[in-house]
């Protein structure tokens, strides 16, 4: 059996602006739908386990309703209670949340680089490639350096009006690891595969990321 874990941000104050965040829900809703059609068995993972922080919720989405009444959202284990062996793939849903706690995550970082050292699928979409900003492999390189990646763009950051709040631009920050960054038009659908990392920009490319996890998964 083929089995995918989901990554959510335990992050819930945007900055200081008083604002709450979270993980923003159809970025695991859409992939969690997509594995679970192909017949995967998808866990969910935490950076602090117990109930992460939900945001971007629309209560009227029918695979939001699904995904939230499928799943354990109120006890997520940590990164350090599971074992890479167990997994096919990691995904890293987005949501502002996770520009905090992603990239210091490193029981989870950890976690992500031994499934993808063991042959697996490591993926993110909008600012869940935060996580890929600091996830290096054994050999001490960043698993993006070199790579073509998508993510939440400069254009979107500033869109939305969080260009000055989140702690770096996710687009630079990535680029400073060596990857290549490949931004469209603001709310464009847009993943990118490179080998067996998968990434995607925004909420909109949440369904085609997960598409094209379980793609790579299903020739394996």
């Amino acid at each position: 059996m083929t089995r995918v874990l989901i990554a959510l941000t335990s992050h819930s104050e945007l900055g200081d602006t008083g604002r709450a965040t979270g993980f923003y829900v159809s970025e695991a809703a859409e992939p969690w739908e997509v594995f679970t059609e192909a017949g995967f068995d998808v866990d969910l993972v935490s950076v602090k386990g117990g109930r992460p922080p939900v945001d971007g919720l629309d209560d009227t989405d029918p695979t939001q309703q699904k995904f939230l009444a499928n799943v354990d959202l109120d006890h997520t284990p940590v990164a350090a209670d599971l074992d890479a062996s167990a997994y096919d793939a990691v995904l890293f849903a987005g949501g502002h949340g996770t520009m905090w706690d992603f990239p210091q995550a490193d029981d989870l970082l950890k976690l992500a680089a031994d499934i993808y050292e063991r042959g697996g699928v490591v993926a993110a979409v909008c600012h869940g490639p935060s996580a890929l900003v600091n996830l290096k492999l054994s050999d001490g390189t960043y698993l993006v350096d070199g790579k073509n990646v998508a993510g939440f763009t400069n254009a979107e950051e500033e869109a939305v009006g969080l260009t000055d709040v989140v702690p770096f631009l996710l687009a630079d920050k990535l680029t400073s690891r060596g990857a290549i960054h490949h931004p469209a038009e603001n709310w464009s659908a847009q993943s990118v595969v490179d080998g067996r990392l998968v990434t995607g920009q925004n909420p909109q490319s949440a369904q085609l990321t997960g598409q094209n996890v379980a793609a790579l998964l299903a020739a394996k």
